[in-house]
């Protein structure tokens, strides 16, 4: 008798336990609709570490040679680096006339045309890079030739719509600077100054600083610093 009553109790703890299981599949949570799933989230993180790669791949390093490279400006003109730079404190910037931080720079705080005035006849090089791919924000070369004419800019504006030269040098942001020594070797990389808003001034200005101690024959104090601005508008890869 015995037999049988633990039978019958261990039968129908297992029917219970069956239709519990029936019950929760039943029930089961699904993810919300549009809800990235683990397998979804996978080409995300390969396409940040791809960006990673490409970023760590850049050639521009403070403390070693400047990347040579040949672009034609607004007018049609090739530029070679090391022809232009030879001998002399080259500042390159990052360049797209439509980003509010290219037009602080330009036009509300007037940082750079102060800039070329100030160091007009001492060997210095200003060039400015536009690494936008065809059709983006601030892109080609009308777009650039304008805006060379509108601010009267005195030096080269550089296309580079394929970004080759920008991956290069790893420019994420308008307007990133390099300022390279007359010795050929990159001296300092960052923003142009420590203020990152997009209408006024820091109270020091990195470039200039980097500029008047080359210029002196004096090691860069400040070799890097946070840079801002816009992003660089490459074209996808």
């Amino acid at each position: 008798m015995k037999s049988s009553v633990l039978f019958g109790s261990i039968l129908a703890s297992g029917l219970a336990l069956s239709a519990l299981s029936l019950n929760s599949a039943a029930f089961a949570v699904e993810p919300p609709a549009g809800k990235p799933t683990d397998k979804a989230e996978k080409p995300a993180d390969k396409k940040a570490e791809k960006s990673d790669k490409k970023a760590e791949a850049a050639t521009a390093k403070v403390g070693e040679t400047a990347p040579n490279f040949k672009l034609t400006d607004t007018d049609g003109k090739t530029v070679d680096l090391a022809e232009v730079g030879k001998g002399k404190v080259v500042f390159i910037h990052w360049f797209n006339s439509e980003c509010p931080y290219i037009v602080k720079q330009y036009s509300t705080c007037s940082t750079i045309p102060n800039m070329v005035k100030d160091y007009a006849g001492k060997d210095v090089v200003f060039l400015a890079i536009n690494s936008g791919a065809p059709g983006k924000q601030g892109a080609g070369k009308e777009v650039s030739a304008k805006a060379k004419s509108d601010w009267k800019m005195n030096f080269p504006i550089l296309l580079d719509g394929d970004g080759k030269v920008g991956q290069m040098y790893g420019a994420k942001r308008t307007p990133d600077c390099y300022v390279i020594g007359k010795d050929g070797k990159v001296a300092y990389i960052g923003g142009i100054d420590n203020n990152s808003s997009a209408d006024t001034a820091g109270d020091k200005n990195y470039v200039k600083l980097a500029i008047d101690e080359l210029l002196a024959g004096k090691e860069v104090t400040t070799k890097e610093a946070k840079s801002y601005g816009c992003g660089v508008k490459y074209g996808a890869k």
